[in-house]
């Protein structure tokens, strides 16, 4: 997002946040019903349109949206929904993707309040390795002819019992609602989010060979302080890479063993 929608989308963060810091909100519920209005407004081009207006009021595109969702979803999500339209966007679909955003978000407080943020994160990224590595499982799971019923279904079977709730949720309304993502960049985003959730970096580490504690806790922290955040390690495994690692931080990509990348993570420090 570009301009005013940056602005909009960092002002609803704040407001979610403030919300969801009340330990009487139920973070998910306000997921499934910010979701529902997701839906909605990516369906209602018209309306999101009207919304988005930068030519009508704020207050009237908030009486507009308390009008058409008030009954529908709980007080909470109203009053996330009418600031929303309250503030300027820079294209009408930006408005949609930062409800999609705060939706996903508010999933991922929920776990974060039991504990569960790390597993999410984790299974994130582990259904993404199984997603990319089968393909008859992707062709599944992404296929428009198949009704969403059966897609939810399967995923049901594939995470019940396997995975926390919250990560079933995230996966199942990314797979039947992917608004022209592919699968596997929506799972990306939804595992960055996750790592935002604790400001955290997340670092792609393959290895040729399972790293022990005692290596993930070095490299961990060897990253943490060249990058000034924690960092979260998703750890892969791949005979390839002939002995060594490869680390993607975001765009940047780190080749050489966990010793050299180390020893020059402490020259760059020290200097």
């Amino acid at each position: 997002m570009n301009g005013a929608s940056r602005e909009a989308l960092a002002a609803a963060r704040e407001r979610l946040d403030a919300l969801t810091d009340s330990t009487s909100a139920d973070a998910a519920k306000l997921a499934d019903e910010l979701a529902a209005v997701t839906a909605l407004l990516d369906r209602e081009v018209s309306l999101r349109r009207v919304l988005t207006d930068p030519a009508q009021a704020g207050e009237a595109k908030a009486g507009l949206a308390e009008r058409l969702l008030g009954g529908q979803v709980g007080g909470q999500a109203v009053d996330l929904v009418s600031g929303m339209v309250r503030s300027r966007w820079s294209q009408s679909r930006d408005l949609v993707d930062a409800l999609e955003e705060l939706a996903n978000t508010a999933d991922l407080t929920a776990a974060q309040k039991r504990g569960a943020l790390d597993d999410v994160e984790d299974e994130l990224f582990r259904f993404g390795r199984i997603v990319s590595s089968n393909t008859e499982l992707r062709a599944a799971l992404t296929d428009r002819a198949a009704t969403t019923s059966a897609k939810v279904e399967l995923l049901h079977r594939l995470l019940d019992r396997r995975a926390v709730v919250t990560t079933e949720r995230l996966v199942t309304r990314l797979v039947t609602a992917p608004r022209g993502r592919s699968l596997e960049s929506g799972l990306e985003s939804l595992s960055k989010l996750a790592a935002e959730r604790r400001e955290r970096l997340v670092a792609v580490v393959t290895s040729a060979v399972p790293l022990s504690d005692t290596q993930k806790q070095r490299l961990g922290a060897a990253l943490a302080k060249l990058y000034g955040r924690q960092m979260h390690l998703n750890i892969d495994v791949d005979p390839e890479v002939l002995g060594g690692i490869r680390v993607q931080v975001g765009d940047e990509v780190i080749n050489g063993s966990i010793a050299d990348r180390i020893e020059d993570a402490g020259r760059r420090l020290a200097s």
